[in-house]
């Protein structure tokens, strides 16, 4: 992703090679300022330490290009307004959403997304959401 971040114009500001001193399998945190949708880490799932850096003029243009991908596992986000914090993480089409933290799983927590990024929850008491059918019993006068 990122080899193709550079070549369609995104400049590395940290990071971008393997750390071939840890191991074959360790790539060095990468910050990249410039994406834009063309490029692949703005429409496939990175998974690894890629934060693609993208200017927007306005919060509606940002939510509409959080939300154009068939992905939704994530999304993370800094704010310090209650409103914005509430209207924001309400819009993102993701099953988890980190505001003002990275670290967000933890075992009480349902963990999964949604769209092509996964169905239904695993870990809390969500997990069992999936093994379960509930029924709704609304009894009358019995007289």
């Amino acid at each position: 992703h990122i080899d193709d971040a550079v070549a369609k114009g995104a400049k590395v500001l940290a990071g971008g090679r393997r750390l071939t001193e840890l191991g074959p399998n360790y790539y060095a945190p990468t910050v990249l300022a410039g994406a834009n949708a063309e490029m692949a880490c703005a429409c496939e799932e990175t998974f690894g330490p890629v934060a693609p850096l993208t200017v927007f003029d306005d919060e509606a243009e940002v939510i509409a290009a959080a939300n154009d991908t068939p992905f939704g596992l994530a999304a993370y986000f800094y704010s310090q307004d209650v409103r914005r914090i509430w209207r924001v993480a309400g819009l993102l089409e993701t099953g988890i959403v980190g505001i003002n933290e990275g670290a967000l799983a933890a075992e009480a927590a349902p963990f999964g997304g949604v769209k092509e990024s996964g169905y239904g929850r695993e870990g809390s008491t969500h997990g069992l959401d999936d093994y379960l059918h509930t029924k709704y019993l609304c009894q009358g006068q019995l007289d």
